[in-house]
């Protein structure tokens, strides 16, 4: 069996002001069919070796096409999509013919004139191959489920975990699924039910934790195939986003619906049950004060460039500074100037450093600070399922109240605490760790902290999804009314 393969992933934050171009892929590597070769331990490189490895254990063969992936900011430039689109149908004209496609996308990918990038895609590539070969693809739980992407595939699954400790799991259900039917041993049918909610849904806590596992119980039984809750990603203002569940069953639509249908209902009785808990800055500071010995973990949510944000607002490192709070590291600033600065001053030299600030409103002001330079390192990275991200040249400068920041110069958001522990810190001996991410953080640093707080800062990404200033999806959701059903 031939199956062609392709990835491309990038969620688009509709309010964020700076488009993303093609410089905000090749910060990732922009890779030509070798992405699993030259590229084995990034995110798409991982992806595509696993592809390889699954079909090489049943006997296929795997035609890898082109594999891009950018940092969330802005509408994609057209022109980009439409040429990464166009490489990847071109290979696929290349490759024919072909008994099964799987591609590894994102589902939030917004460009110019484009509301639905993915669902833009498949239907390209359903034009190619046809109605007979089967058509699988991998989606991140942030995506707008379309319906152009249901009639254009066969399978869509999408990662169950927030944060995403699944990707490769997900992966090898869209692989064994997308193959059996080539193989003609299943006949999928998918219905969606859209839930008419729009929010954040933490599934390492109760009682996300709990439905994720009656999802996964559903799945093998009674001709279900595969489960998917898609939370959609709230600051995409197009006329599909929110969340949605969808059903995959073998041949009997009724089922589908009606497994789909019952999920729905569970998710909206304990909706108010899964609202994120959010102190302001001041109140989470105090709890953190408060600490018995091991680090309290603050998540800066709005500052997360995993959702668009700039990725250097200082509402929170102000408020620490000015409460003369001690023994508190902060991270990651992305803040080119600052880097460079400290650069050609070298290790060791204390100075007079302004931090962040500087990307616009949602940022704060930026702040002057006496500090001292204490690492510097040319490719500071971190790393999440086994994958590496960078950071790009790093500093880690520390004030006299031992406030230690990390500052880089690439946009991304803090998961791991390799993005401390790589320049020198030792997190242990912290009694605060401030990190810019909503929730990918949660599995790196939650085994090492007393609590985990999350912060009600200002910024780019607000939780009060009620005010998000849609302008294209529908105003009748919830939290915004309280029964989008009613009418």
């Amino acid at each position: 069996m031939k199956i062609f393969a392709a990835a491309l992933l990038t969620e688009t934050n509709t309010f964020a002001p700076s488009p993303t171009g093609l410089d905000g892929f090749a910060a990732y590597g922009i890779f030509r069919g070798n992405a699993s070769r030259v590229a084995p331990d990034t995110m798409l490189g991982t992806a595509l070796r696993e592809l390889h490895s699954l079909a090489n254990t049943d006997g296929h063969e795997v035609v890898e096409s082109l594999a891009a992936m950018a940092q969330p900011s802005g509408r994609t430039v057209r022109q980009v999509y439409e040429r990464f689109r166009d490489e990847i149908l071109e290979d696929l004209r290349a490759s024919l013919p072909v008994d099964a496609v799987v591609l590894v996308l994102h589902g939030a990918m917004v460009a110019e004139d484009c509301d639905d990038c993915e669902g833009d895609l498949i239907a390209n590539v359903r034009r190619i191959v046809g109605e007979g070969i089967p058509i699988g693809v991998e989606l991140d739980l942030h995506c707008h489920f379309t319906e152009k992407m249901r009639v254009s595939a066969d399978i869509i699954v999408c990662y169950k975990e927030y944060p995403h400790t699944d990707v490769i799991d997900r992966l090898r259900e869209v692989y064994a699924l997308t193959t059996s039917v080539a193989k003609g041993e299943v006949r999928p049918v998918t219905a969606v039910c859209d839930c008419r909610m729009v929010g954040v849904w933490h599934t390492t806590k109760e009682p996300m934790a709990g439905f994720v596992k009656r999802m996964q119980a559903l799945e093998g039984k009674n001709g279900v195939l595969s489960v998917s809750f898609g939370h959609g990603f709230p600051w995409g203002d197009v006329p599909d986003s929110g969340a949605k569940v969808w059903v995959i069953a073998n041949g009997d639509e009724d089922r589908a619906r009606g497994v789909a249908e019952q999920l729905f209902h569970e998710l909206w009785d304990m909706r108010e049950a899964t609202r994120p808990a959010e102190l302001s800055i001041d109140g989470a500071l105090d709890k953190a004060e408060a600490g018995n010995g091991l680090p309290v973990v603050l998540a800066d949510v709005a500052d997360n460039p995993g959702g668009g944000a700039p990725c250097d607002s200082t509402f929170i490192l102000q408020r620490l500074v000015s409460r003369g709070i001690r023994n508190a590291a902060l991270g990651c600033f992305y803040d080119i100037g600052a880097v460079q600065v400290c650069r050609e001053a070298g290790v060791g030299t204390r100075l007079t450093l302004r931090v962040g600030g500087k990307l616009g409103k949602s940022s704060g002001d930026p702040i002057d600070l006496k500090v001292t330079v204490r690492a510097l390192k040319d490719d500071h990275h971190q790393t999440m399922n086994g994958a590496l991200f960078d950071f790009g040249a790093a500093a880690w400068v520390s004030t006299d109240d031992d406030v230690d920041i990390v500052l880089v110069s690439r946009r991304e958001q803090t998961f791991s605490p390799t993005a401390f522990t790589g320049v020198g810190i030792d997190l242990a001996k912290k009694n605060i760790v401030v990190v810019k991410s909503t929730q990918h953080f949660h599995a790196g640093f939650a085994p090492i902290a007393h609590e985990v707080i999350y912060v009600s800062a200002p910024g780019a990404i607000t939780l009060d999804f009620a005010s998000i200033p849609y302008q294209f999806r529908n105003k009748r959701y919830w939290p915004r009314v309280e029964n989008p059903f009613s009418m």
